[in-house]
């Protein structure tokens, strides 16, 4: 029966051959073709997971770059996600289809993509109609350096391979409308683009980003870059116009000052003064210290020079010790210089950050019967010096007929001290006082030259004669180009009813002068002195205070120039007054903002040089 079955004859009734053999071929032909199928269908799926996972090394080759790109390094979890990749896919094999939404870069961005072409968004919604929260999920994965636009993301955290991004849709996305026109873009916010457009989005200037083919930038910090790149750029180009107008109005001020007659002006109140504190300062003189020693009023205080032709730059410590970083400041002269050069160490003092390295190089707290005096300013190292020299020219003695010494003035020789101070920085000098005491103002037996002593002598023309050598010692041994050498005028005194030996007052005073027909005669010796500077080699500020302090009679200590009195002194206090020298804070302190506002010129003009030259 089996062997009957399996053996049928051909042509028997049981079938036909042709009908059989075409049955045969067709069940052959249909398992053919799925065997095909299924394995066209392997091959395609290990292409593709071959592309998804072997970047080429190459990073210009156009089958990576369009494939798999935006997703080669990142996992994305959100819905889109799948769909996006797809997309790529698809846009590969059927390049003239439309992908939204299209990102074209430009050719000069820093983040150093290919700019041959235009790389297309790894990202569409799957749904046309979604809304800008479906976008902003799918669109703001990170991108490697070859074709990633900086967007704001999420938290990512990374491992050995590549970093893992969980994109998180931001709160307040819900209340934008798919529609939404111009939305300025702020630090953090990733701009709402309708997806139904092919919008393209050109990718802004950034700074300059180099990264590694699996090193994602992170969107957070590229957007804040990029806003606050131009925000940087608005802000530095307001920095540049704000130094540009500083810078200008500093060029004015200086113009001006230049300008500008220092000497002729007025006296105007000013509640912002005293530069520094009275009381404040431990190193003035019990001479010049008159709130200490009991004055009542505090009015003369609060005064300031005002030029006619310009203002004066308040004095700033600090600036002041800045500009004497590493010098010596010299003052030379007679009691009145010793009265600007206390001046100065009370408000540069007052300036120093750590006072405790503000001192006096011989640990010296009285500052009177020394023949120099010097403040050391540590942290700046710099000093601010007095050598007393009351004439410029010395005093000297010489043997008397009766063989005893008698007192003379050698109008031919400089002070002793000289050598001390040619090399400073800046030296202040100044003479005057002492030319109007008994000796000089006889000017008998008393003025020297050589071995020659003068029987009588003029004391405008032994003034005149004291200057010239002084200048002539300038002039020989002052380096201009180093040294800066000013020249303090005459200080006007207010005796009134007699002179400072003679019961001359000025305790009554506590208003400066307001009418220029009460100011005194110019003093012919300043004269003198003018017409020396002018024929001098060594250029000399001459700094004419003369006029200016003749305003202020009400400046002088007057009685309130010590605390204990003398058993004389109490007997007749009227009788010994100061209506010479100046209370501190007070008038001083404007002959030193003068000082400043010369040495601020100064800087000034040797930076123009160098700029010239």
């Amino acid at each position: 029966m089996a062997s009957t079955i399996k053996y049928v004859p051909i042509g028997g009734g049981g079938g036909n051959l042709v009908t059989d053999l075409k049955s045969l071929f067709t069940i052959l032909k249909t398992r053919k073709r799925v065997a095909l199928g299924y394995a066209f269908m392997l091959v395609f799926v290990a292409f593709t997971v071959f592309l998804a996972f072997s970047p080429s090394p190459n990073a210009s080759s156009p089958w990576f770059t369009n494939i798999f790109s935006s997703t080669s390094t990142t996992n994305i979890t959100t819905s889109g996600s799948y769909n996006s990749q797809l997309s790529s896919v698809y846009s590969f094999f059927f390049p003239n289809t439309t992908s939204s939404p299209n990102l074209a870069f430009s050719s000069d961005d820093p983040l150093q993509i290919n700019t041959s072409r235009s790389s297309n968004a790894t990202s569409q919604s799957p749904n046309p109609n979604t809304s800008t929260e479906t976008f902003k999920s799918t669109s703001v994965e990170n991108r490697t350096s070859q074709d990633a636009v900086p967007v704001p993301s999420t938290n990512q955290t990374s491992n050995s391979h590549a970093a893992n991004l969980q994109v998180k849709s931001p709160p307040h996305v819900n209340k934008e409308a798919s529609g939404v026109k111009n939305h300025t873009l702020k630090p953090g916010e990733a701009k709402a683009v309708n997806t139904n457009r092919n919008t393209n989005v050109a990718a802004p200037p950034a700074t300059n980003v180099s990264l590694g083919p699996h090193q994602n930038l992170s969107s957070n910090s590229s957007v804040k870059g990029v806003v606050s790149n131009n925000y940087t750029a608005s802000l530095v180009r307001k920095q540049s116009n704000g130094k540009n107008n500083h810078t200008r109005e500093k060029d004015e001020l200086m113009e001006s000052l230049m300008k500008c007659d220092f000497f002729n002006g007025e006296w105007v109140k000013d509640d912002s003064y005293p530069l520094y504190e009275p009381g404040s300062c431990t190193m003035i003189d019990e001479q010049f210290n008159c709130i200490r020693n009991g004055r009542p009023d505090k009015d003369y205080q609060k005064y300031k020079w005002k030029p006619k032709g310009c203002s004066l730059p308040r004095l700033d410590g600090h600036r002041m010790l800045d500009l004497l970083r590493g010098k010596r400041l010299v003052f030379v002269g007679d009691s009145l210089n010793r009265n600007m050069w206390e001046s100065v160490i009370c408000i540069l003092t007052n300036a120093a950050k750590d006072k405790s390295k503000v001192y006096e190089a011989n640990g010296r707290v009285h500052f009177r019967g020394e023949a120099s005096y010097s403040f050391i300013f540590k942290d700046y190292n710099f000093s601010v010096e007095l050598f007393v020299s009351p004439f410029l020219v010395q005093e000297w003695e010489m043997p008397d007929k009766n063989g005893t010494k008698k007192e003379t003035l050698r109008l031919d020789l400089v002070g002793r001290a000289s050598d001390q101070y040619k090399d400073a920085d800046i030296v202040v000098f100044n003479t005057g006082h002492w030319w109007t005491h008994d000796k000089t103002s006889r000017g008998k037996d008393y003025y020297q030259e050589g071995s020659h002593v003068y029987d009588e002598l003029n004391v405008l023309e032994a003034f005149r004669r004291a200057i010239t050598t002084w200048s002539r010692w300038i002039d020989a041994n002052i380096n201009p180009s180093k040294s800066m050498v000013l020249f303090r005028g005459y200080s006007a005194s207010h005796f009134s009813g007699g002179q400072w030996n003679s019961g001359g007052q000025c305790d009554s005073e506590t208003v400066p002068i307001d009418n220029e027909k009460y100011l005194t005669e110019y003093p012919p010796k300043m004269r003198v002195l003018e017409k020396v500077l002018k024929y001098m080699k060594t250029h000399v500020t001459y700094l004419n205070i003369t006029r200016m302090t003749d305003f202020r009679k009400d400046g002088h200590p007057s009685i309130y120039r010590k605390q204990n009195l003398s058993p004389e002194e109490r007997k007749s206090p009227l009788r010994y007054q100061d209506c010479s020298h100046w209370c501190l804070p007070g008038v001083p302190d404007a002959w030193n903002e003068i000082l400043y506002a010369e040495l601020l010129l100064r800087e000034y003009r040797n930076q123009h040089q160098q700029k010239r030259a």
